[in-house]
C-alpha cells in the first residue's frame, strides 16, 4: 500500500467534503449575506474545538437521477466542540447541497449526534438551512423528520436544545424546533411555515409572501413560534452562545456560576420610589429587575410577544435564574390566554433544567370578555398554574404592587409551594380591587339612592376597603407572605434566599407523568 498516495488522498476528499456543493453554491450564499454551516459552526464553537462526524457520507438514493449526484457529508454538518470550554454537539445543514433538503442519510447524521449527546449528558443545538425534504427519496426522508421529531421529545427535559434558523425551514422540518427548547430567528433570511405561499394561495386564496407568511417578525410577535429575532447570523450565533451560558449541561446538573464584581447587599434607593402613587398609573417591570439583578444585565425572551408578561434569564450572586414578570406597562400587566401559556413553557424549562424562578407580581387579575373566555382562558391559566406547582426548583416571589384574584394564585403563591415569598410595602393583595369589591358588597346600600349619593357612599367604602385591604399585612399576618421588604433590599434578600435554598428537595408522589392542560 503506497502510504503518501492514501494520505494524499484522504486530504483531498476531505478538501472536497469542506467545500459541499462548490464554491460558486458558496460564493452565492455569500452575495445573498449569508453564511455556510462550517462558517456556522466555527463562529458558534470555540476556536478550533470542533470535531466532525461522518464528513464522508452520502446518500444512498437511486431515483430520478440520484445516484449521479452525490456530495460527501450530504447536506449536512455534525460533531462536537466546546462553548466556554463546555461540551456541545451541533448540527448545522448545508444550504449548497440539494438546498440543505433532508435525506435518509442526513437524518441518521442528525440523530447520531443527538443519540450521543444524551449519552453524554450534552445540550444540541441545530443549525437550520433547508428547502424540507428531499422529495426524491419519498418515504424515507418523511421517516427521518420524524426520527429526529421522535428524539426531539426524547430528549426533552434531559438536555437542553436549541435551535437557530438561518434560512428556509419548511414543512415537517419546522416541528424539529418547535419541540427544542428555544428557537432563534434571522430577520428577513429565515422563515417557517407548515404550507408556503403557494399553497396557501391555492387553498384558501389568501396572497402572502414568505415573509409575512412566516418570517421572524411574525413568529416573535404574533405565533410565539420564535423566543428571538437576530439582525444577522453573527447576532444569532451570540444569542446561542450566551442563552447556553444560563443553562447547566443536563437534567442531573445545576447551572454554572459565573462569579462578577457586582456587590451582594448593593441596594438601589430608586427602587423605593419605583411604585407610582396612583395605583392605576403604569411603569415598567424592566426597570425594577435591571436594578436588582448581577451587572444589570437581564437576557429577556420573546420580548415583543405576550408583552404583558415578560420573561428571561439573569443572575444574581453568579447563580443563573429564570425571571417572570407581569408587566404593567402592558395591558396594566393582566394574564391572558397567549401570556399564561408564554410564562407556562418557561417555568417548566426551567425546572426540568434546575434554574431557581424568581417572579415578580403585579397583575390585576384575568383578562375578561369573550375573546379570550372563547380561547380558553380557564384553560391556558391553568396551564401556568400547573408549571408553577409542579415546579420544584426554589421559587422566589417579590409582589410590587397588584396582586388580585385568581391571578395572585397562579403567580407563585405560597400555596402553589412559593419558598419564599416577599412583598413590598406598594403591595394590594386582595380578592379584587377596591372599586369592584365595593360595588358588589355594599349593591343594597345603594339600591334606590340618587347618583350622587350613591357615588359618595361607594367612595367612602372604598377607601376604607383599600386601607384594610390593598396592603401587604394581612397576608404577611397569615404567613402567606414571609416578609415585608423595603424594595432597595430586594437585590440582597434575593440572594439570600437562594443560597438558603440551593439544596432544597421536594418529594413528589410517584405517578408516570401528570395531564398538564394543555
Amino acid at each position: 500500500m503506497n502510504t503518501a498516495k492514501s494520505l494524499d488522498e484522504l486530504i483531498n476528499l476531505r478538501a472536497e467534503a469542506r467545500v459541499g456543493g462548490g464554491e460558486a453554491k458558496i460564493a452565492k450564499l455569500h452575495e445573498k449575506g449569508r453564511h455556510t454551516a462550517r462558517e456556522r459552526i466555527d463562529a458558534l464553537l470555540d476556536e478550533c474545538s470542533f470535531e466532525e462526524f461522518d464528513m464522508f457520507k452520502v446518500h444512498r438514493c437511486v431515483n430520478f437521477g440520484m445516484e449521479n449526484t452525490k456530495f460527501l457529508g450530504d447536506g449536512i454538518v455534525v460533531g462536537s466542540g466546546t462553548i466556554n470550554g463546555r461540551l456541545v454537539y451541533v448540527y448545522a445543514q448545508d444550504f449548497t447541497v440539494f438546498g440543505g433538503s433532508l435525506s435518509e442519510t442526513m437524518s441518521e447524521k442528525i440523530c447520531k449526534v443527538m443519540d450521543m449527546a444524551v449519552k453524554c449528558g450534552a445540550p444540541v443545538i441545530g443549525l437550520n438551512d433547508s428547502g424540507g425534504a428531499r422529495i426524491q427519496e419519498g418515504i424515507e426522508s418523511l421517516a427521518g423528520y420524524t426520527n429526529i421529531l421522535y428524539r426531539n421529545v426524547a430528549c426533552s427535559g434531559v438536555i437542553p436544545q436549541l435551535s437557530g434558523i438561518f434560512g428556509p425551514c419548511a414543512g415537517g422540518a419546522v416541528y424539529s424546533p418547535a419541540l427544542t427548547d428555544f428557537t432563534v430567528m434571522v430577520r428577513h433570511n429565515s422563515y417557517m411555515f407548515l404550507t408556503g405561499p403557494k399553497v396557501v394561495k391555492s387553498v384558501t386564496h389568501e396572497d402572502v409572501g414568505v415573509e409575512d407568511l412566516g418570517g421572524a417578525s411574525v413568529h416573535t410577535t404574533k405565533s410565539g413560534v420564535a423566543h428571538l429575532a437576530a439582525d444577522d447570523g453573527a447576532q444569532a450565533i451570540s444569542h446561542l452562545r450566551e442563552m447556553l451560558s444560563y443553562m447547566p449541561q443536563n437534567n442531573m446538573e445545576k447551572p454554572p456560576i459565573l462569579e462578577n464584581e457586582d456587590p451582594l447587599d448593593r441596594a438601589e434607593a430608586i427602587l423605593d420610589e419605583m411604585i407610582p402613587d396612583n395605583p392605576n398609573q403604569a411603569y415598567d417591570i424592566k426597570d425594577v429587575i435591571r436594578e436588582v439583578v448581577d451587572e444589570k444585565h437581564f437576557f429577556e425572551l420573546q420580548a415583543d410577544y405576550a408583552a404583558n408578561i415578560v420573561i428571561g434569564f439573569a443572575r444574581f450572586g453568579g447563580q443563573s435564574v429564570g425571571i417572570v414578570a407581569n408587566q404593567p406597562n402592558v395591558l396594566a400587566g393582566v394574564l391572558n390566554n397567549d401570556a399564561s401559556i408564554k410564562a407556562a413553557r418557561f417555568v417548566r424549562f426551567c425546572d426540568c433544567f434546575n434554574i431557581p424562578l424568581v417572579t415578580f407580581v403585579d397583575v390585576p387579575g384575568f383578562m375578561p370578555g369573550t375573546v379570550e373566555e372563547y380561547a380558553g382562558i380557564i384553560r391556558n391559566g391553568a396551564k401556568l398554574l400547573y408549571a408553577y406547582a409542579e415546579a420544584t426548583v426554589p421559587k422566589i416571589t417579590i409582589t410590587t404592587r397588584k396582586s388580585y384574584g385568581g391571578a395572585h394564585c397562579v403567580m407563585s403563591s405560597k400555596q402553589l409551594d412559593g419558598d419564599l415569598n416577599y412583598a413590598w410595602p406598594t403591595a394590594e393583595i386582595a380578592v379584587m380591587g377596591g372599586k369592584g369589591a365595593v360595588e358588589i358588597l355594599n349593591a343594597r346600600d345603594i339600591k334606590g339612592k340618587s347618583p350622587e349619593e350613591a357615588k359618595a357612599i361607594l367612595a367612602e367604602k372604598e377607601k376604607e376597603y383599600t386601607e384594610r385591604f390593598a396592603n401587604p399585612y394581612v397576608a404577611a399576618g397569615r404567613g402567606y407572605v414571609d416578609d415585608v421588604i423595603l424594595p432597595r433590599e430586594t437585590r440582597l434578600r434575593v440572594i439570600r434566599g437562594l443560597r438558603m435554598l440551593q439544596d432544597k428537595h421536594r418529594t413528589t408522589h410517584p405517578k408516570k407523568h401528570g395531564n398538564i392542560p394543555l
